[in-house]
């Protein structure tokens, strides 16, 4: 056969399958932090679906458990640590302003 008179067959390449992100046997709850902070961004965001390759149901646990443990402190709400070395190294003046002559 030509390859002019099968066109529409696809080729046969091999691809590596990614393993899901959670195993079968990791529980998904807010005492597991190993497993929660896999899913959280530098910013403290949650990640979503699409870049996590979590199913709908294991999305929904996930953001549960992760509010949960942002509710009983395990996790902050934001996490700023860039902002307030900024804000350290910046000096700044308490009072009124005096003017050089």
């Amino acid at each position: 056969m030509d390859k002019s008179k099968r066109p529409f067959l696809k080729s046969k390449r091999s691809f590596r399958r990614r393993l899901p992100p959670i195993g079968s046997g990791d529980r998904i709850d807010y005492r597991n932090m190993s497993l929660i902070s896999r899913f959280i961004s530098e910013q403290g965001k949650i990640l979503s679906r699409r870049v996590n390759r979590l199913t709908l149901k294991q999305q929904r646990l996930i953001t549960i458990a992760i509010k949960q443990a942002r509710i009983l402190s395990l996790l902050p709400f934001l996490n700023n640590e860039k902002q307030f070395e900024k804000a350290e190294s910046t000096p700044r003046t308490t009072g009124p302003r005096t003017r050089n002559k």
